[in-house]
């Protein structure tokens, strides 16, 4: 009986083996995860640094056809690039150190404003007097001259960054100056039919993202240059400053990019007089009125041509997978995916009779005829 029991009990061979590959495959598969995980800084810089390479590529190209060689064209754009950024973060970190430390001088009276506007208004007094010792005791002083001198240092900080960040430029380099070599060996490995679709991807995606940053780069400088024109005329500090922060905001950060690029200097008007906090709003919404029906349109018209829902949809999907860089990314990557599509989408003409007698049936609350 009982070695009877035992043979009932035990399991095949092929049952022990299936079990076996199960419990190898659930191991495998978490340490690839794992693997995975350590890997994502590295696969977070190749990707930056391959759209990046995209980006560059178009104006390396340019400065080949003129005679230079890629190598040192690809330095130069690399450059330009770098003091671009470099240049904008100094110039906003020095705005930004500038207001906190004028605001930490004129904090008394401020609060002294206040208290007379409560005190008016309301009946209230002495309602900032907790505030005004602790400005007395030196304690808010302290805490606004630490937050000014993290400020100062916000532009040194972007350039330090940029120079920590030598691997996404190394790997950037040598995507742009080497693309043509990149792309032979590549397409080596494929056959004849897919060389073609590996080939026409790639240059797509270089179209639409050098379009991208091309488009959204001109639309920085125009809007740069009217805000600093505005500001100039309103009487705000540091203008240009803030000019350039309006136009490098609203153009390269996505969906909310308006809102904060029209924040500050909302915030500095207001701080010296809410006058010009009105005629700050009118500017900014008035050139984004011109933007949106007047130089968008043409601009954009031949570099990347998007839907809005697709692109909101794309900015949420890439934050979600990949975070600030995914949302950074999402669009020129959208845009690249669905010129693919439309590439090598089959489409059919469409009948149009039957979509007036669809929509005419719809007006009449009609069903369609089933068959």
């Amino acid at each position: 009986m009982t070695k009877q029991a035992s043979e009932t009990t035990t399991l095949p061979p092929w049952a022990r083996r299936a079990v076996l590959s199960l419990l190898v495959g659930i191991a495998g598969l978490w340490y690839l995860r794992g693997v995975v995980s350590a890997l994502r800084p590295l696969l977070m810089v190749l990707l930056v640094s391959l759209f990046l390479s995209f980006a560059l590529e178009p104006a390396v190209n340019r400065l080949e056809r003129r005679g230079m060689r890629r190598g040192p064209g690809t330095f130069l754009v690399l450059a330009i690039m770098v003091g671009a950024l470099g240049g904008f973060g100094i110039q906003v970190g020095s705005l930004l150190a500038e207001q906190v430390t004028d605001f930490s001088e004129n904090v008394p009276s401020y609060l002294a404003e206040i208290d007379s506007w409560l005190e008016d208004s309301f009946g209230i007094e002495h309602a900032t007097a907790d505030l005004r010792s602790e400005y007395d005791s030196g304690a808010l002083a302290k805490r606004l001259s630490e937050v000014a001198e993290d400020l100062a240092r916000f532009g040194t900080t972007v350039v330090n960054v940029l120079f920590n960040l030598f691997t996404v430029g190394l790997f950037t380099f040598y995507l742009v100056a080497e693309g043509p070599k990149l792309r032979r060996i590549i397409c080596s490995f494929l056959p004849e039919r897919h060389q073609r679709h590996v080939l026409e991807v790639w240059d797509l995606a270089i179209e639409k993202t050098g379009g991208y940053i091309l488009s959204r780069s001109l639309l920085a400088l125009a809007s740069s240059l009217v805000h600093w024109a505005a500001f100039e005329a309103i009487g705000l500090p540091s203008s240009l400053a803030l000019a350039l922060w309006v136009g490098v905001m609203s153009q390269f950060v996505p969906v909310v990019g308006t809102y904060i690029a029209g924040a500050l200097p909302l915030v500095i008007a207001l701080l010296g007089d809410p006058t010009d906090a009105l005629w700050v709003m009118a500017a900014v919404a008035a050139y984004q009125q011109v933007e949106n029906y007047l130089l968008a349109p043409r601009i954009t018209a031949h570099t990347m041509q998007l839907h809005v829902a697709v692109a909101f949809g794309a900015v949420i999907a890439g934050s979600a997978v990949l975070g600030v860089v995914g949302a950074l990314l999402a669009l020129p990557a959208a845009a690249t995916i669905q010129s693919v599509i439309a590439a090598e989408a089959e489409r059919h003409e469409v009948v149009e009779h039957l979509i007036a007698e669809s929509s005419l049936r719809r007006g009449h609350g009609e069903r369609p005829p089933s068959d």
